[in-house]
């Protein structure tokens, strides 16, 4: 299916693309909640470890604290950017340099092992202690996290896709979580999972870090100066983008469109053109569903992407579906997300202003 060919002025533009994925590499990671039996300050607990050229190697810890602000602790082996963490609750209180007085974080065949010492920004000490020792090995699985859940302000779409992710056992596990002496206990999955009960706290040794359309503030450039793949089909005078993915640690994001997302900037004026969209990794994680639609007038474009299909799951185990039946929030919220962009043809050159806003649950 193709756009009409009479929405198209017959001269010859220049073809952009005002799509973008970041990736930010990441080793591993492992999230812990107590909100059941919070400290006075935190609520959760997320270590992950890096090793690549943007961040470098080390550990980092994300603490979410009651209001969903975090606070970041992180070796001095990395630099961790500030200005990501708006995607992640309310957004970064403060962030710590630290010395871990222990850093021990594995994901191995029988489970997480971890053994997690460092003070906060109050010199409590904090220590997460897990040792996973089942004997039946894991069935893991792949998900898209629901982290931009939490989000009220983000300046991008995270999309965290997590393969062989698992929950942590309570069976045959030694799990603790002490701050400032005080032993918290651990949140539970209210369901068991392949026959055995779980904790709420659960890992991933290959996570994918994903943000999708960061917000942008200036020159549009053309698509051949892009990273990534682009597939385009001639509609007539116009270029329509089918596909854009981008590939990088050790997996691929791809936004689809049918039909194939009109070339804006060759669109008659006064006309608004929609259609469909799919986000997708592997096969393992699923895919995010939506519409998009592209508005012209005389002196600007306004184009608009809204995931309103929410995130589809593609998993064939009974009580993980069940599970995202009833935990509404890992289907939903995405659709709560809308991507604005507002473009002007300014001395030859394309200027694009864009954000996301939050829409109400």
């Amino acid at each position: 299916m193709k756009h009409p060919k009479k929405i198209y002025s017959d001269k010859e533009e220049t073809l952009y693309l005002p799509f973008q994925f970041g990736i930010d590499p990441m080793e591993k990671l492992l999230l812990v909640n107590f909100e059941k039996d919070p400290d006075e300050e935190f609520i959760g607990l997320e270590p992950q470890f890096f090793d690549d050229e943007i961040n470098g190697k080390g550990l980092l810890v994300i603490a979410w604290r009651k209001d969903m602000q975090v606070e970041v602790y992180h070796d001095k082996q990395i630099q961790p950017d500030p200005k990501k963490y708006d995607i992640a609750g309310k957004g970064l209180a403060s962030m710590h340099q630290v010395d871990f007085e222990r850093s021990e974080f594995e994901i191995l065949s029988a489970g997480v092992v971890a053994n997690i010492v460092f003070r906060d920004k109050n010199d409590r000490l904090i220590k997460i202690h897990i040792e996973e020792k089942h004997p039946k090995k894991r069935a893991a699985f792949g998900l898209l996290a629901p982290m931009g859940d939490a989000a009220t302000n983000p300046s991008a779409m995270p999309l965290v896709l997590l393969h062989d992710f698992y929950f942590v056992r309570r069976k045959h596990t030694l799990l603790e979580v002490v701050i400032d002496g005080k032993n918290h206990q651990i949140d539970k999955l209210p369901l068991p999972l392949d026959g055995m009960w779980m904790y709420f706290a659960r890992y991933s040794p290959d996570p994918f870090i994903v943000t999708f359309n960061p917000s942008f503030s200036g020159i549009l450039e053309s698509e051949n100066k892009e990273i990534g793949q682009l597939l385009w089909e001639e509609n007539g005078s116009a270029k329509e983008i089918k596909s854009y993915s981008v590939s990088g640690d050790g997996h691929q994001i791809k936004i689809a469109f049918d039909p194939a997302f009109p070339q804006f900037n060759l669109i008659k004026a006064g006309l608004e053109v929609e259609g469909e969209f799919v986000i997708s990794g592997e096969n393992s994680t699923g895919s995010i569903q939506g519409i998009y639609k592209v508005s012209t007038k005389e002196d600007d474009v306004q184009i608009q992407i809204h995931p309103v299909g929410g995130w589809i799951p593609n998993e064939k185990k009974m009580s993980l579906r069940f599970l995202y039946t009833i935990a509404s929030i890992f289907k939903n919220w995405p659709k709560t997300y809308l991507w604005t962009a507002k473009l002007k043809k300014e001395d030859q050159q394309w200027e694009m202003r864009s954000s996301w806003m939050r829409l109400s649950k």
